[in-house]
């Protein structure tokens, strides 16, 4: 007997919708995200990828039997892009294993600004072969083929995956954790593929794509593992943004300060040297040493005492604060006398020593510590980049001791000292906040306190930011700067990590007001990061035309012919004396020449010294964009220099 219902009549489940406009609708149960928002409004599905049920991303096809919030992803998103170029990468998979017979696929993810897809293959991928599979890629869109996702019980998926003879993708369902029971396949006419989605509703749908380049890549990044071949492709909505991408990319081959570090002669990554191991010429290390100094004088100003760490300190002090058991498969090791010591990736423990040599007050509080200190990381060769990413660098590193009470005074005068920093160099940037990884030590109440001294003082400066959840250091919560170059990329650079685990670790106290001991709160700073990256970030946004006062060369030196050498040498001499950073070229060649030469170098200004200047006692600035300044004094073009120079210094 029915009796909720007295005239017998079997009523259908539904369930209610919160629109992407806020509105409430009701639907039978078990209908498609795509057939509602449909029925809402004409057109609203143009331009949707894929939707968030709940706030949890599904396909359009996902099918609804509870009530639930709609939110639509469109395509020209940050999360649409994600999905339409993961979409394309498994577009890219079809079409290699329709092209190339034995090919294995092992992973495709989105990555920023594009997508990859490993693949185990026993010949080598061309740029002919790349053209191939993207011409094979236009016909699978042209098809407008469907994603179909299905789950099934992960012993069917291994057995599934194993007749296909994809055994990387075995390895991936064996590796899930036991809790998982089901995994999520997608299909496109015959590929299949092990993915937890969504995906684009079809093939159809995906717009302007590029393949860019092939590299080698570890089997899940292991150099243990057998090497798998990597293609690059890019993705976008419309082919006028994919356009302006590929220009960026372009600009950026110009940038490229590996490129412009051996023109420049500013430094060279040598391979009898060793990998991710930076030599720095006369010109580099002069760059280098001008943004040291100015780093110097800036943190004086601010009451910063400098102080200088070993290199190696015993094992067991990397054990005591947490490294040896959280960070150590990035660090070296050596030995001496058969005592075990770590190479430094770091160097907030000498500052700990440092700080724990003698009874501290709270009157003598805020104590702030900064070293120009070099560390060593063991980076894999695959992710080494020129400067962006090595094996030895050196960090403007920092370590402030303070009460709780003055951590948020600390903290903000940190971030504007970053955005000053930031000015000063010409960068924009964004602002993370990094919360607490799996992978970490310390307390939940420390954490907290942590956390929300650095939301606070984010807070306070009114800056706005974005969360990175679970990215923060293995001791504490972080607020990372992400500065933005000339062509817009995002690079890390500065950072600020709050910590109360490692003064609790070391014993550090200060003796408070009411004579007991206290534990002082620890944050860890860099403002430009590693000089390296900051460094290589920094020619690339100049592309090497450096402003005068961080050229390594303000001003060369140029002689019309040998007869004027004597007069360019008086020059050079006063030149010299006043502090210029310049050169001479009295080379027996053309005044053309070698003002080719000189611009090539990118050098602000070129002095020509012939009959006229030696008469006159003067000499002629030209500029690297090719504008002549006139005959003028050597005082006045000195105090020109100056003038340049003086708002940084």
């Amino acid at each position: 007997m029915n009796r909720g219902n007295p005239n017998g009549v079997v009523q259908m489940k539904t369930v209610k919708i919160t629109l992407p406009d806020g509105s409430e609708v009701s639907h039978p149960a078990g209908s498609r995200v795509k057939d509602i928002v449909a029925s809402w409004r004409e057109g609203a599905l143009a331009h949707a990828v894929a939707a968030k049920v709940n706030h949890i991303a599904v396909d359009l096809q996902y099918s609804l039997d509870a009530d639930a919030v709609i939110e639509l992803i469109d395509r020209t998103s940050g999360e649409g892009l994600e999905i339409l170029r993961h979409s394309t990468s498994h577009v890219m998979a079809q079409a290699v294993q329709e092209l190339f017979s034995g090919v294995q696929v092992a992973i495709g993810p989105s990555i920023e600004d594009g997508f990859y897809y490993d693949f185990e293959y026993d010949q080598a991928f061309t740029t002919a072969d790349l053209e191939k599979i993207e011409a094979r890629m236009r016909e699978i869109v042209s098809r407008d083929v469907p994603f179909v996702r299905r789950e099934l019980l992960r012993e069917e998926a291994v057995a599934l995956f194993k007749d296909k003879g994809e055994f990387y993708k075995v390895e991936l369902i064996n590796d899930l954790p036991d809790a998982v029971k089901t995994v999520s396949l997608y299909t496109q006419e015959g590929y299949l593929d092990l993915c937890r989605g969504p995906h684009i509703p079809s093939t159809g749908m995906i717009g302007a794509f590029k393949l860019l380049s092939v590299a080698g890549a570890y089997w899940r990044g292991d150099e243990r593992n057998k090497m798998l071949q990597r293609i690059y492709g890019t993705s976008f909505a419309t082919q006028e943004a994919l356009d302006g991408y590929l220009q960026v990319l372009e600009e950026a081959k110009k940038r490229d300060h590996r490129k412009l570090g051996r023109e420049l002669d500013l430094f060279q990554i040598n391979d009898e040297a060793g990998a991710g191991l930076i030599i720095w010429h006369p010109k580099g290390a002069a760059l280098r040493n001008i943004i040291e100094d100015w780093e110097k004088k800036e943190h004086v100003r601010r009451g910063y005492e400098m102080v200088i760490g070993p290199q190696i300190l015993k094992v067991d002090l990397w054990k005591k604060s947490g490294h040896f058991d959280h960070y150590r498969e990035n660090m070296y090791f050596t030995e001496v006398e058969h005592q075990a010591y770590g190479i430094k990736p770091m160097n907030c423990l000498a500052h700990m020593l440092i700080y724990k040599s003698k009874i501290r007050s709270y009157r003598d509080l805020p104590i702030r510590y900064f070293e120009l200190g070099t560390v060593h990381r063991h980076e894999k060769t695959g992710v080494l980049h020129g400067l962006e990413r090595a094996r030895q660098f050196t960090q403007d590193d920092a370590h402030i001791l303070c009460t709780p009470e003055q951590l948020n005074g600390e903290i903000r005068a940190v971030a504007d000292f970053v955005g000053y920093a930031m000015n000063v160099f010409g960068f924009e940037y964004e602002v993370e906040l990094s919360t607490r990884p799996e992978n970490s030590i310390g307390t939940d109440a420390d954490w907290e306190l942590a956390t929300t001294a650095l939301e606070d003082a984010l807070a306070d400066n009114r800056m706005s930011y974005e969360v990175n959840e679970g990215d923060g250091a293995f001791y504490g919560p972080k607020i990372d700067f992400k500065l933005k170059d000339a062509l817009k990329r995002k690079w890390q650079c500065a950072t600020i990590q709050c910590d109360f685990t490692l003064p609790e670790r070391f014993d550090l106290s200060y003796i408070g007001a009411d004579g007991e001991k206290h534990r002082p709160v620890m944050l860890h700073r860099v403002i430009l990061g590693s000089i390296e990256r900051f460094m290589g970030v920094l020619i690339e946004q100049y592309a090497g035309a450096f402003p005068v006062w961080l050229a390594p060369v303000q001003a060369t030196l140029l002689t019309v012919t040998e007869s004027f050498i004597p007069y360019g040498e008086e020059v050079f001499k006063k030149l010299i004396d006043a502090g210029i950073r310049i050169e001479k070229d009295f080379r027996n060649e053309k005044l053309g020449y070698k003002i080719r030469e000189a611009q090539m170098q990118k050098i602000p200004y070129m002095l020509v010294i012939g009959e006229k200047e030696m008469e006159a006692g003067q000499v002629a600035p030209r500029q690297r964009d090719g504008k002549n300044l006139g005959m003028m004094e050597i005082v006045d073009f000195i105090d020109r220099i100056r003038k340049e120079c003086a708002a940084y210094h």
